[in-house]
């Protein structure tokens, strides 16, 4: 019964790994692509903003939320919740920072600084939706995982859990060296050879 709760417990933690690393891989990739299609005017040098741009936050957001799924798959116990909070926070940073990007306000005062500079007429725009669909899946992602981490991350052995020893092998082994060490020295107070085998 215990090894079929630890399996299960295995294959929670592997899904929810895959899922919430999506999410911060769906964030930062959509924060490198244009969010705005150029529709009329600004010249032949017009530039489309990219998510990034518009929104600063996000490839930041992403990349912590990428480490914290390692910090998760590393901790234990409240160490483990307090990085689901954290997750959580990403999630919901990268949410805020891709509706602040896709602001009226923000993509208008980006393009006009970019029309300053290079001296062209304001452009036409509309929101291209297809990646900041992709961002805001991404960051649903990452704040459901934290909340998932927060309330079954209990349950989910640590990445070395393997790697610790088993208490009662550990004092088998340790008995029976201790058994065969004296068998030696027993051996060597007799005066006889112990490396001799009969």
């Amino acid at each position: 019964m215990e090894n079929v709760k630890t399996r299960t417990g295995r294959r929670e933690l592997w899904v929810w790994t895959a899922a919430t690393a999506l999410g911060g891989v769906l964030v930062l990739a959509a924060s490198g692509q244009a969010w705005v299609r150029i529709l009329q005017g600004g010249g032949s040098g017009a530039e489309a903003p990219t998510g990034g741009a518009l929104g600063p936050a996000l490839t930041p957001v992403a990349l912590a939320g990428l480490a914290g799924v390692v910090a998760v798959l590393a901790t234990k116990g409240v160490g483990r919740r307090i990085v689901g909070a954290l997750l959580a926070l990403c999630g919901a940073g990268a949410g805020a920072a891709i509706r602040s990007a896709l602001d009226t306000g923000t993509v208008t005062g980006w393009l006009s600084e970019q029309n300053a500079v290079h001296a062209m007429t304001a452009p036409r725009w509309e929101i291209a939706f297809l990646w900041p669909s992709v961002a805001a899946a991404g960051a649903l992602l990452l704040f459901a995982g934290g909340v998932v981490a927060i309330v079954r991350g209990a349950a989910w052995a640590g990445m070395s859990a393997r790697y610790e020893r088993d208490p009662g092998k550990a004092a088998q082994r340790e008995s029976s060296q201790v058994t065969g060490d004296r068998e030696l020295w027993d051996a060597l107070d007799r005066g006889d050879d112990p490396t001799d085998a009969r």
